[in-house]
Formats: structure tokens, C-alpha cells, sequence
């Protein structure tokens, strides 16, 4: 998928994420093990506005995260090295959330792998709605 579009069931063929967990509707791009590009389509059906917040809806920082996160492990498990591993959280540092993601927001996440070494990673990605800056972090990640 290096360089294609990859719509929602190949995405769904390289992560186990499923309803209604899987935050990613397509990849733009993937580099395996370096780096990928995703999009999150955010539409008043999401499970969580009903909670976050009734009658205003912001899309949960946590779950932007998790987003950003999922992009990522597309990068992880495109590359044959680590086929049919699990990339799980261990950390996040340096998060920073710049403006609130509203129904019918696109965002854009970008991922870049700064450090694979056995089974511990370090990422770094930020999230992008209208090509302004909406959320940002680095990830630590153990591949299981």
C-alpha cells in the first residue's frame, strides 16, 4: 500500500481495531516502518458524542490519541518485520491538544516511527483539521 489509498476494509485487513473502536476510515500514504498518513471522518453518529458533551460534542482528546496511535501501527504492520504483532500504548509524552475536533471535522493524522528497538518504539504524530494543528504527541509503543 506504499504510496496508494487504502480504503476502509484494507485498513481493516492490517488492524484489529473493530467497531466501534477503529478510529481510522482510510490511509493516504504508508512508508512501512517509517511512516503513514491516515484520516478520521468525525460524524455526530460516534457513540461517544452522546456523553462528550450532550449538546456540545467534542471529540474526546483520548480518542484523538488513539487515532493518532492507529495510524501508526498501519506503519508498524505494513512492514514485514513485524506482521501479526500487537502495537500497544506504553506512554505518551508531549500531548498537546490545540483546538476542540466538532462533528464534520476531517482529520489528518500524520505518524513518523522515530525508534524501533526489539520489542519498544517511540513515534511522534500530530493531527491536522484544516491544516491547522488540533492535536500532537509522541508515543511510546511495545509490540506484543
Amino acid at each position: 500500500m506504499a504510496n496508494e489509498k487504502g480504503d476502509i476494509i484494507e485498513v481493516m485487513n492490517i488492524l484489529p481495531h473493530r467497531y466501534p473502536f477503529l478510529l481510522v476510515d482510510k490511509i493516504l500514504e504508508v512508508l512501512p516502518g517509517q511512516k503513514a498518513v491516515g484520516i478520521k471522518n468525525v460524524t455526530i453518529n460516534e457513540p461517544f458524542f452522546q456523553g462528550h458533551f450532550p449538546g456540545r460534542p467534542i471529540m474526546p482528546g483520548v480518542l484523538l490519541l488513539e487515532a493518532m496511535a492507529q495510524v501508526g501501527a498501519v506503519a508498524i504492520l505494513m512492514d514485514e518485520r513485524f506482521k501479526g504483532k500487537l502495537p500497544m500504548f506504553a506512554g505518551i509524552d508531549a500531548a498537546r491538544f490545540r483546538k476542540p475536533v466538532l462533528p464534520g471535522d476531517q482529520v489528518v493524522f500524520e505518524v513518523e516511527l522515530l525508534k524501533i528497538k526489539g520489542s519498544l518504539g517511540k513515534a511522534k504524530g500530530f493531527g491536522k483539521v484544516s491544516g491547522e494543528v488540533v492535536v500532537e504527541a509522541e508515543m511510546l509503543f511495545a509490540l506484543a
